[in-house]
């Protein structure tokens, strides 16, 4: 998934969505820490081409995009919505395709913004960016050309506090960043960040009420965190060669954000430092089993504001999941399988 793939519902349970080759599925907690239900397929019957993408808004709400197969050698996108996770989500709906027409371009990414309306970005065919944004009163507006060139196929996605929708995309050399200028309105290309980035390791993250932060891995391997206006800041060596994951929590009464990534040696590390301090430093601590080559990690709040963290592997189907213990630090639970 693109995306947060662990998140709280509406209700206060954790959630789950798992892609297969055509279809993605959900899986949710019965109770509080409690047992999960057996997984179930997201909008209804229809085939799902692979890498579809996820994002929640303020209302809880998670909103799903996906390519689906139209016919021989062509595709489309489609989106849902999912109000509660124990509820079966709306069926696919097709939002058409940034070029009209046409195969899969790229990797969508989905964001909502402060009024619930999903915003959906893609790289098109000649190589930018591609917006679809829910109108106020219902309904998709027209597909946006963002322009860029080059564009890598794993875009970042993220609503800042201020409700603003914002997206950060690698290019060969740099790194380019859209928003809003109000509520509603088409994101514009304001900076490209010069910037030897790795490709596939973006991740962003509202961290303030103005700002978000851009995280990724430089060509040496080192995790770089980039608020847009200012310079990036070298912030650790990466745990290892995959996605990093991000949420902001409290810590012994500080505001921090917490880094999980799969690591080198197999195992989950973790780091965290304060909100916006970079210069405050942060190191890696591993914890549970190694995992599969292809495990990702996910990093959630349940209804208490405990951490949560999970991890996937696509090829083996095992889901782990940890919280936080009641004490100081960031003491973690034993690691259960679902």
């Amino acid at each position: 998934m693109n995306g947060d793939w662990l998140i709280r519902g509406r209700d206060g349970r954790l959630s789950v969505y798992l892609p297969t080759d055509d279809a993605v599925l959900c899986r949710a907690e019965l109770g509080p820490g409690g047992p999960w239900e057996p997984p179930r397929k997201v909008g209804g019957e229809q085939k799902l081409r692979p890498g579809p993408a996820v994002g929640q808004g303020a209302d809880d709400y998670a909103h799903l995009a996906a390519w689906r197969p139209t016919k021989a050698g062509e595709a489309g996108l489609v989106h849902s919505t999912h109000f509660r996770p124990r509820l079966a989500a709306l069926d696919w709906i097709s939002i058409g395709h940034p070029d009209s027409a046409g195969d899969r371009t790229g990797t969508p990414a989905v964001t909502v913004d402060a009024q619930g309306r999903a915003h959906v970005f893609v790289r098109n065919k000649a190589g930018g960016v591609s917006m679809r944004g829910q109108k106020e009163v219902g309904g998709w507006g027209p597909w946006r050309d963002l322009k860029g060139r080059e564009v890598d196929d794993r875009l970042a996605a993220v609503t800042g506090e201020c409700g603003l929708v914002e997206l950060y995309a690698a290019v060969p050399g740099a790194v380019l960043h859209w928003r809003q200028e109000k509520p509603g309105s088409v994101p514009v290309l304001e900076e490209a960040m010069q910037t030897p980035v790795r490709p596939g390791t973006l991740h962003a993250l509202a961290t303030s009420a103005e700002r978000t932060t851009l995280f990724y891995a430089d060509d040496s391997g080192d995790l770089c965190a980039w608020r847009p206006g200012t310079k990036p800041v070298t912030l650790l060596a990466s745990a290892g060669p995959g996605p990093v994951s991000a949420i902001r929590c409290e810590l012994d009464g500080h505001d921090c954000t917490l880094l999980a990534q799969r690591s080198a040696s197999g195992r989950v590390a973790f780091a965290a430092y304060p909100t916006e301090q970079e210069s405050a430093g942060a190191w890696w601590t591993e914890s549970g089993p190694q995992l599969p080559a292809d495990a990702v990690v996910a990093l959630a709040l349940d209804e208490d504001e405990r951490v949560v963290a999970a991890t996937l592997s696509p090829s083996t189907g095992q889901l782990l999941v940890t919280r936080r213990k009641d004490e100081a630090g960031l003491a973690l639970e034993a690691w259960r399988a679902v």
